[in-house]
Parts: structure tokens; sequence; C-alpha cells
């Protein structure tokens, strides 16, 4: 394949990743009307798991893992799915999920941050800009509906906010990774180390509880099952193998700000399927959040291609 195309493909990713998100909080919700966060998560990684394992079982899908740093990849799983998941399930106990959907809002920001520190990843004032714009856009929808922050949810805004801390640090360290792992070698780690946790975290206190028939109970309900094959193919191994594929083409910051899509997605999810209301502030919000998304990748290849004009001129 031709060196150039890769970047586009890269970027083709990540939006499909931001749809398939966005869908992901309607099926998530339906999942859970039939089992519990736990349960949900197990099912959704034995499934992604198994799934990938076929074409490696089969040798159809070479992975080396050989002379690498397997601990990092081991810290890697351990940010994302594991801490990411964990703080999440625990912060929307304390926290609403109006609260968490403002902090996911900062990624993007907190992205830029770690990268620009660890990766050494520079940005344009102009892109940074679109960042902060994109970021608005979210807040400006979730603040319009009346979502505000209750100091009184503090220790689950603390743990929704560590989700996130830890889901940029996850961006930061697989672009770092993915100079030696390929992205199907990390993911492939990653979907195995979440399987194998959640697994065990379930089935052990399904058993010291005497509940596993609670555990098995969903598979007798078709919408449950069509909701995981959602979320295990789609939302889980595929996302997996887009965003570390993206990450291995473009600036993890120039990544995480297509996050912010996936809000957009899920409010005409939820027009569609649960004949929610679009309102005015949501459509200005969506404008905000793509002008954001097209500034911060547009700017910085136009800066580029202004020092690449620059320096051929003055070689001429």
């Amino acid at each position: 394949m031709n060196d150039q195309n890769k970047p586009k493909l890269a970027y083709i990713a990540v939006v499909l990743n931001a749809v398939i998100i966005g869908f992901s909080f309607l099926f998530t919700k339906i999942a859970l009307e039939h089992a519990n966060p736990m349960d949900t998560l197990t099912y959704r990684f034995i499934l992604s798991f198994g799934i990938m394992s076929i074409p490696v079982v089969l040798g159809k899908l070479k992975l080396n893992y050989r002379g690498k740093s397997f601990y990092k990849i081991v810290l890697l799983a351990t940010m994302y799915p594991l801490a990411f998941f964990t703080f999440q399930s625990f912060g929307l106990l304390h926290a609403t999920s109006s609260e968490g959907g403002i902090l996911y809002a900062v990624i993007p920001v907190l992205t830029l941050m770690l990268a620009s520190i660890f990766l050494k990843e520079t940005t344009t004032i102009l892109q940074k800009i679109s960042i902060f714009t994109s970021v608005f856009g979210v807040l400006f929808i979730f603040i319009m509906k009346g979502s505000n922050f209750d100091l009184s949810n503090i220790v689950g805004i603390a743990l929704l906010f560590m989700s996130c801390l830890v889901f940029a640090a996850y961006s930061v360290l697989a672009k770092s990774l993915l100079k030696t792992y390929r992205p199907a070698e990390i993911t492939y780690l990653m979907l195995g180390i979440g399987f194998i946790t959640f697994l065990i975290i379930s089935l052990s206190s399904h058993t010291t509880a005497g509940t596993l028939h609670q555990f098995i109970a969903p598979l007798t309900n078709t919408t449950f099952i069509l909701s995981i094959l959602y979320l295990g193919v789609l939302s889980s191994l595929l996302t997996a193998l887009m965003t570390n594929y993206a990450l291995s083409k473009i600036d993890a910051s120039n990544v995480s700000v297509f996050s912010n899509l996936s809000t957009i997605v899920a409010m005409i999810a939820g027009a569609i399927f649960l004949n929610e209301t679009i309102t005015l502030y949501s459509i200005i919000g969506s404008l905000l959040i793509i002008a954001g998304v097209l500034g911060t990748n547009m700017l910085g290849k136009i800066n580029t291609n202004k020092k690449i004009a620059k320096g051929e001129h003055l070689g001429a």
C-alpha cells in the first residue's frame, strides 16, 4: 500500500471509531438491562478476545512478542481496559452519566498535555484553539441540558476524572509502543488481559454470593446477545484495532480529539432509536465539535505544508 494513503486510512479509522463508540452507549444501556456492569464487561471481552484468537490459532495472524518490552504492554492493558473501566464503573456509582460526559470531553486536552511532555508532540496555537473548541462544543451541549457538577458527588467525579486520565495516558503509551509493536499485537494482549481479569472478578463474585445462575441467565436473552455482539466485536475488538492503527500513523493529540464526535453520534442514535429530541443547542455544539476536529487536523497540515514550501524556496 502506498505510504501516502496510510494517514488517510488512519483518519477513516478514527471517524469510524467515533461512530461505533457513539452507538455503543445505546447498546451498553440495553445490555445493562439484563446483566450487571462486570458481567457485561466479561462477556464483551470473552467475545472480542475469542474472535481475535481464531486467526491467531489458525496461523492467519502472526504475532511476535520475542525480544520486546512485555511489562510495558502489561502496563498499557492495566490502563485500558482495566483501570479505565474500573474507574468508570465505580465512578458512575457515585456520579451521574452527565457528569461523566462532561469529564470525558477533557480527554483530548489531557492527551495533548501528556503527548507534549512524553512524546514531544508539537501543536500550533490554532490547533490548540481547535482542540478547546471541540471540547467546548461537548461541554456546551451538556451544560445546556442542565447538567452540572454536584460537589456531593466528589468521589464519583474524582474516579471519572481518573478514568479520563488513564485513557489519555494509554493513548500516549500506545503511541510509544507502536514503534516496536504492531497494532494487532498490542490489541491482542490488551483484549486477553481484559478477558482474563474481568472473567476472574465476575466468576469470583458470583461464586462467593452463590449467584452463578445470574451470570448465565442473560445468555437466554436475544436482545442481550445482540448487544454483546455489537459491544464485543465492534466496540471492543474493532475500535481497539482502529485506535492502535491510527496512533501508529498520526499524533496522539490528533487521534484523541475525534473522540468528541461520539457525542454527536450518540445524540443521533438517541433521536433515531429512543425518540430523543435534537435541540438547537445540540446542533450548535455539534458544529463546534466538528469545527474543532477539522481544525486540529487540517491546520496542522497547512502549517506543515508552509514549512515545506518555505524550505523548498530557500533551497532553490
